[in-house]
């Protein structure tokens, strides 16, 4: 399978009975290596629900997804979590750093929970640090850092376990304009330089000037355009 990321025919109902809510329906979609895809939609449209699905951080009620050409169907909580670890980076709105673990710390902890060698890992820090310009604050808490500062860390912490595949969820919302799409080109030129496969998800539509396609979610489908 060429493509990094594939959902079919995915659909995610909640309640039962005459309370039925379905907010994701028999969506398609493919990411392949080397594309940035963003999808746009208003508040209560799903986004959130379709990004975990598609992350592994939630079960489609029917459908099949694949990660790098791994179906994630019938994987039991483990090796979903192992999955996740190995091969999905994900950036969210707020950048959810730990607030006692200084900033090289921060990647060094992902480096053992995805078992990547201690000196490699180290060694990768540092590079992923300075390409993102802040190696010098490698030694501060989160409270040290300006709000771009710790977007940039949350970014690097994405990269650090070589993820086939990145999602970021309105990564730019607490950020200012000229922040926010500092952050989205750095996200392209990673997915690019790299091979990845990348999905953003956001409501700003400014930032769209980097990504190869642009998928609106409606009704709980993926529509071009």
């Amino acid at each position: 399978m060429s493509a990094k990321l594939v959902m079919k025919q995915v659909s995610k109902t909640y309640g039962d009975g005459d309370s039925v809510m379905s907010v994701l329906r028999n969506l398609d979609l493919e990411v392949n290596e080397g594309e940035f895809v963003a999808v746009l939609g208003p508040s209560g449209s799903g986004k959130s629900t379709f990004l975990s699905a598609a992350g592994a951080l939630l079960t489609p009620t029917s459908g099949e997804i694949f990660i790098d050409g791994e179906s994630l169907t019938n994987k039991d909580k483990g090796e979903l979590t192992e999955l996740r670890l190995q091969k999905i980076g994900f950036m969210f709105q707020s950048a959810q750093l730990l607030p006692y673990l200084k900033v090289e710390e921060q990647l060094l902890y992902v480096a053992k929970l995805a078992k990547l060698n201690a000196k490699e890992a180290k060694q990768r820090s540092a590079e992923i640090l300075k390409r993102l310009d802040i190696w010098e604050r490698r030694n501060h808490y989160p409270e040290q850092l300006s709000g771009g500062e710790k977007q940039r860390v949350a970014i690097a912490r994405a990269w650090m376990n070589k993820p086939a595949i990145l999602f970021a969820d309105e990564p730019t919302a607490s950020l200012d304009f000229k922040r926010g799409k500092e952050v989205v080109r750095m996200i392209a030129e990673e997915v690019k330089s790299q091979g990845k496969a990348a999905v953003m998800v956001t409501h700003d539509e400014r930032m769209l000037e980097w990504c190869d396609r642009v998928l609106h979610l409606e009704n709980g489908l993926l529509v071009e355009g």
